[in-house]
């Protein structure tokens, strides 16, 4: 079991690890290009780029949307994100899987902070399942990886704070231990090719929207071409 740990935390790792990282570049490499294509082609080349701007923190600080629809929804979405992001990239175990081969200064989170924001996840997570079943809204427009996506995401959570905080015996230690890892490098692979990787676009959202509905000179003719409407008035 030990070897089959130490594969998963090396090798495995740094190979899931790359994947995520080289597929999420490619999407943001992808996304920006379409931009600059769309941008190239339109006729109108101006852009509000401090109202976007604007619009690009508020998504990535949304304090003002959290209370203007389903208040306790939002709330408890962001609480999960925040444990989410903060909980795996700050956490000492984490760390110390590549601080060793990059060599850089990275800050880490106290024993009881870890404790906390782990726990808090859990909970957020299991609440926004409910409430996106219990929701007649969220379940009509809601896909089967909405579903699966906080179950997927729960696992690594709830089997760290199992080996970090349980007193598991050894051989449920080394189980719990090879799930949490196997979990999270799943969760490596899935990211680039999911509805997830917004996660590396959010902060570009509003800047590409507003490129990409830029559209060339000749739009509304060819629209009015397809539509059988060339020559009648608007």
């Amino acid at each position: 079991m030990e070897q089959v740990l130490d594969f998963a935390r090396g090798p495995l790792f740094r190979l899931t690890f790359a994947v995520m990282i080289l597929g999420l570049l490619r999407v943001l490499v992808l996304d920006i290009i379409s931009a600059y294509e769309a941008y190239r082609r339109a006729g109108d080349k101006s852009i509000p780029w401090g109202r976007l701007t604007v619009q690009a923190l508020s998504w990535l600080v949304p304090v003002n949307r959290v209370f203007r629809n389903r208040p306790v929804y939002s709330i408890v979405s962001v609480l999960f994100h925040i444990g989410l992001l903060i909980t795996p990239i700050f956490l000492y175990a984490h760390v110390a899987l590549w601080q060793d081969d990059l060599a850089i200064p990275w800050l880490t989170l106290s024993y009881d902070m870890a404790y906390w924001l782990t726990a808090l996840t859990i909970v957020t997570a299991v609440l926004l399942l409910v409430m996106r079943f219990a929701s007649k809204s969220s379940s009509y427009i809601s896909r089967k990886q909405d579903y699966l996506w906080p179950i997927i995401l729960l696992v690594p959570f709830v089997t760290g704070f199992l080996c970090a905080h349980m007193g598991l015996g050894p051989k449920a230690y080394q189980i719990s231990m090879l799930v949490h890892i196997l979990a999270g490098e799943l969760i490596f692979i899935l990211i680039p090719f999911t509805k997830i990787a917004h996660c590396v676009l959010m902060p570009l959202s509003q800047f590409i929207s507003a490129i990409a509905w830029k559209f060339p000179p000749e739009t509304d003719e060819k629209i009015a071409v397809t539509l059988n409407k060339k020559g009648e008035p608007v």
